[in-house]
């Protein structure tokens, strides 16, 4: 049995492209822990997966993520981790997918994984008639110059582990309480409120496009590189 099949008592999909464990709302702590021991543990044989949850409210920082950038906590617990970027925000609200993903296996670099999950992200926004961006030098996904999506991974052992958060129905004042991803005045957006009319279960449905895209791509990067 699997770490995550032993933490996690959740909804699980076997795909294509990997296995989908649904995971509602967790502590960050736990999470990054599991999948920290995930990654560890897994073989050559072991089947990817995508965790899908939301976090219970928490500021993390990256390995080089300075303390600074965190403008006024507001008692919203800090965790320092070890996945790549600055400071950013969790919350409810904030769809958070992490790509346990062989990328040894499957012949990805690490840009080529960045580029594919933006490309996602972008893919759903344009559904919803949102255009989206990214930006040289700053990962993660843009509407009009704020902050809609972010990206954090770490590779150990050939594998990722952490991933994306993408903002759809959440509190985004705790944004303003730091400078997100290390800039200053950068701010942030979320989808509800780029969109003309109310969406029902917006959060389920952006969250079923995302995943759909993010497998597709997976299946079809990989059948490209390996082919």
């Amino acid at each position: 049995m699997s770490d995550s099949q032993q933490i996690f008592d959740a909804e699980h999909l076997e795909t294509e492209a990997c296995t989908l464990r649904f995971l509602g709302i967790q502590p960050y702590e736990i999470v990054w822990q599991k999948m920290l021991n995930f990654t560890l543990n897994r073989t050559p044989a072991t089947v990817d997966e995508l965790w899908i949850l939301q976090h219970e409210p928490v500021f993390t920082l990256g390995q080089a993520g300075k303390e600074e950038h965190i403008l006024n906590a507001q008692n919203i617990p800090i965790v320092r981790s070890d996945r790549g970027g600055q400071v950013t925000y969790h919350g409810p609200g904030q769809l958070v997918i992490y790509l346990l993903i062989d990328v040894r296996r499957n012949k990805f670099g690490v840009r080529q994984l960045v580029d594919l999950i933006e490309h996602s992200i972008i893919s759903v926004l344009r559904l919803y008639g949102v255009a989206g961006e990214t930006k040289a030098g700053a990962p993660g996904v843009y509407v009009n110059d704020k902050k809609i999506a972010a990206l954090g991974l770490r590779i150990k052992q050939g594998c990722s582990y952490h991933g994306l958060s993408f903002n759809i129905d959440m509190d985004l004042r705790p944004f303003s309480y730091i400078n997100p991803c290390g800039y200053a005045g950068l701010e942030s957006t979320q989808l509800v409120d780029l969109i003309n009319k109310p969406v029902h279960n917006l959060f389920e449905q952006a969250q079923a496009k995302l995943l759909n895209d993010l497998q597709a791509n997976l299946v079809s990067f990989t059948a490209e590189s390996l082919g």
